[in-house]
């Protein structure tokens, strides 16, 4: 679905891209994962034809620089800042997106039921919270019904509420056989998101493997931002210092430095210290 060869992108003297290549099968989840600054963003940007590049890019075995109108109709997009007329009623926003993109307008009606929209689709746009936001940004790229989507940092500015919402939206459009690339640095979200990641740095790879792999490769470490229901922070950090993990309390509940894969230590131990956890963040 996607052949990216020797992808590279300069501003002046600034190398954003270095000969970066890439295969995604009809069908596969990819995550470009990385730093701000990795270019992630960038080969997004390439693909829809929104900068100059060297080498080359197909979508669906199609030119990008030389077919980009039809390759961005193969296309759902959504960007990291989501931009929306704020008067606009939700369900207009999906009209005019269907008559812009010269699809029946009966596929509205489709996409509200799909996102779960329906109830909310005489709001305008200003009174939807950030996770209806995402919904209506997911229905508006769908709009065409396109093969590949393209998302940006998707969950970036959710709550973790929405974040739990969007991420089963992401797997049931997995599970249609969507292809789908996504860029973040929210390492937790991968392993239920895509079937591969593609650790960048400087705008090269430095590592491919199954998001569950990552960690262990490149050697990272987390943190875990806990909240305990009894609040007995004294007693957890005892219990974490003993196991040989790096705590501290901030003003809402206990922060833990662990390497990604002990996660799952690091939270029997504050279960076997008889200490019930009220809600749980992990920090990269």
């Amino acid at each position: 679905m996607i052949r990216i060869r020797e992808l590279t992108k300069r501003y002046g003297p600034l190398t954003v891209l270095d000969r970066f290549s890439l295969d995604v099968a009809p069908g596969e989840s990819v995550a470009l994962w990385g730093p701000n600054g990795a270019g992630k963003t960038t080969v997004v940007r390439c693909i829809l034809g929104l900068v100059d590049y060297e080498g080359s890019v197909q979508v669906a075995g199609l030119d990008a620089r030389l077919r980009g109108k039809a390759v961005r109709a193969r296309i759902g997009y959504v960007a990291q800042e989501l931009s929306f007329y704020d008067d606009m009623p939700l369900e207009d926003v999906l009209v005019y997106s269907a008559t812009l993109r010269n699809v029946p307008v009966a596929r509205v009606g489709t996409l509200l039921d799909q996102f779960r929209l329906h109830d909310h689709r005489l709001k305008r746009v200003a009174e939807l919270s950030g996770g209806l936001k995402q919904r209506l940004a997911l229905a508006v790229a769908l709009v065409p019904d396109p093969p590949l989507l393209l998302l940006d940092e998707p969950t970036s500015n959710l709550d973790a509420h929405s974040r739990e919402e969007a991420i089963e939206l992401f797997e049931e459009l997995r599970r249609e056989g969507r292809t789908i690339l996504l860029t973040t640095h929210h390492m937790e979200e991968m392993g239920m998101l895509v079937d591969r990641v593609v650790a960048m740095d400087g705008g090269r790879i430095v590592t491919e493997c199954p998001p569950g792999e990552l960690a262990e490769r490149l050697g990272l470490k987390v943190w875990l931002h806990v909240i305990l229901r009894s609040h007995d922070t004294t007693r957890a950090l005892e219990a974490l210092e003993s196991a040989g993990f790096a705590a501290r309390t901030n003003s809402a509940g206990i922060l833990v430095e662990v390497p990604a894969q002990r996660k799952g230590q690091a939270l029997n131990t504050l279960h076997r210290a008889g200490l019930e956890i009220e809600d749980l963040e992990v920090w990269t």
